[in-house]
């Protein structure tokens, strides 16, 4: 941290979540997040802020600086083209949360508690998943819209083992070709260091295998960059922010109007197997979600299914 401000106990904080088995992109995000946060004390309002005057007043008036667009990013780069969402506003605030409980539970000096850092009221949005017809264009679309036709191979293949194993755009950018093993089942290191299988569908295994005996290189990464492939980088991967630009180029190509994402076909997986009779347990499984609770969020989505389940069992139907 190069500002004036600092806060304290900031590294060793940064460790202690390392050792607790965070993934690399959740430390990242609680360095930029608390970052953010020494930004605003550094600036402050007319002069900067100590982090041992933090009280609940500046923390309210935290929440101000977070919701407008005049915030100051981890990069000092002004934000000025929109607010932040009450989910992306929450996770920011539960950075700081987090940082000052590791105080507390350290014996550091902390002039504000955790629980004194409320969180804000969230949107309570309709989940929406494009119609399947929709998605099965999307996941075969860059065989059709890539000019490259080894790029379209890789990217239907990408799109095709999302929406077959519902796994995470993380999770995919991380498969090595040993994870492949030929019987359609993948054992993955999923969120929080938990592991699961995820399974292939025949359809997937099938431009998988294709993908996979156009491969001339020898590099570990399962999914590569076209420009890789001579590369004695052993883990050079395609990137996630690659792939979702790919897929909204894909979507505002073939005027698929519901937003969708990487984690769109995630969703689509779940609904979709709700609608043909899965359970949400089974699901919960899938996902590798720890609560049952994010699990039913996925399956709001399924509008269809709602209202068959209203059409067959209301009891005053007739």
């Amino acid at each position: 941290m190069s500002n004036n401000i600092q806060l304290p106990h900031f590294d060793d904080y940064l460790l202690y979540i390392k050792t607790q088995n965070y993934s690399d992109e959740t430390v990242y995000n609680y360095d930029r997040d608390l970052e953010t946060f020494r930004n605003f004390l550094d600036s402050g309002l007319s002069s900067p802020i100590e982090f041992k005057k933090v009280n609940k007043q500046i923390i309210n008036e935290y929440k101000a600086y977070l919701s407008s667009t005049d915030r100051v990013t981890s990069k000092n780069k002004l934000k000025n083209t929109k607010k932040l969402s009450s989910y992306s506003l929450n996770r920011v605030l539960s950075s700081l949360r987090s940082y000052t409980k590791y105080l507390i539970e350290m014996d550091f000096n902390s002039s504000i508690s955790p629980n004194s850092i409320k969180l804000v009221k969230t949107e309570k949005k309709h989940a929406k998943v494009a119609e399947f017809d929709q998605l099965v264009k999307l996941i075969e679309a860059p065989q059709r819209l890539e000019k490259n036709a080894i790029v379209g191979l890789r990217n239907r293949v990408m799109l095709e083992v999302l929406f077959s194993t519902g796994m995470r755009i993380s999770e995919l950018c991380n498969l090595k070709k040993v994870d492949i093993d030929g019987t359609g089942k993948i054992f993955i290191m999923g969120k929080g260091k938990k592991e699961r299988f995820v399974y292939l569908t025949p359809r997937a295994i099938e431009f998988l295998d294709s993908y996979l005996k156009s491969r001339k290189d020898n590099l570990e990464s399962l999914f590569i960059p076209l420009r890789g492939s001579n590369s004695k980088k052993s883990d050079k991967k395609v990137s996630t922010n690659y792939l979702q630009s790919k897929i909204k180029e894909y979507r505002e190509k073939l005027k698929i109007n519901v937003p969708t994402s990487a984690h769109s076909l995630r969703h689509g997986f779940a609904t979709y197997l709700a609608e043909q009779g899965a359970s949400a347990t089974a699901i919960q499984f899938l996902l590798g979600h720890e609560s049952l609770n994010t699990t039913t969020r996925y399956l709001h989505a399924s509008d269809k299914f709602a209202e068959e389940t209203h059409k067959k069992y209301h009891p005053l139907k007739k």
